[in-house]
Parts: structure tokens; sequence; C-alpha cells
């Protein structure tokens, strides 16, 4: 697969085939996208910023699954709430342009009605 295209529809078959649809509600793929947000953010609790870039290749593996659950859960609740995800991604980075301009925000990390 090398589009979120592909991926969508080769995860509406899968889960399709398990007849899994009936338990795939937005509320229940949110939950589990939270759920697997966080076995992601478990990977990086108590690390240093340093040692969190410069993992182990087993760690690595681990975190690579862990994100991949995140992108499936992901697709699975844009489509069963028909949100086009790079569509929406670009709608949002064009708000981002507006709130965070370059001369305003560079190189500080404080949020948009911060500044």
């Amino acid at each position: 697969m090398s589009n979120l295209e592909e991926l969508r529809v080769h995860l509406a078959k899968f889960a399709e085939k398990r007849d899994w649809d009936q338990f795939h509600s937005p509320k229940n793929l949110s939950m589990a996208l939270m759920g697997e947000a966080a076995e992601v953010v478990e990977h990086f609790q108590w690390l240093t910023e340093e040692k969190s870039r410069q993992l182990s290749a087993d760690k690595l593996q681990a975190v690579t699954h862990e994100v991949a659950d995140v992108l499936i859960y992901l697709v699975r609740l844009a489509d069963k709430l028909d949100i086009d995800l790079i569509a929406a991604a670009e709608a949002k980075m064009n708000i981002n342009e507006t709130r965070y301009p370059v001369k305003q925000v560079k190189g500080d990390a404080r949020r948009a009605n911060e500044y």
C-alpha cells in the first residue's frame, strides 16, 4: 500500500471479513486510538530527551508497531466519519499558518493563545 486510500480500503476489508464493523463505532475507535497512543508514550516515559532520539533497534521496532496501531485506528475512525485525512490535514495546516506566523513564533513553543 502506498497511500491512505489504499490503506483505508485494506483496513475496511480486514474488519469486514472479521465482522468487526459492529465494534468499530467512532466512540470505540477513538478510545482504541487513545489507548494505542498511550502505548507509544509508554516507550518514552522516563527517557531523557537525548535517549528518546537514540532508541535501540528493538525499541524502535516496538515503537514502530505502536505508531502503526495509532495510524490504523485513526484511518478507521476517519473512514467511519467520512473524513478525508489529507484534506483535513491541509485545511488545518492553513489555519496553523495563520495562527503561527514564522516571524512571531520561530523558535518559541508557546501555544497560539499565549503570543
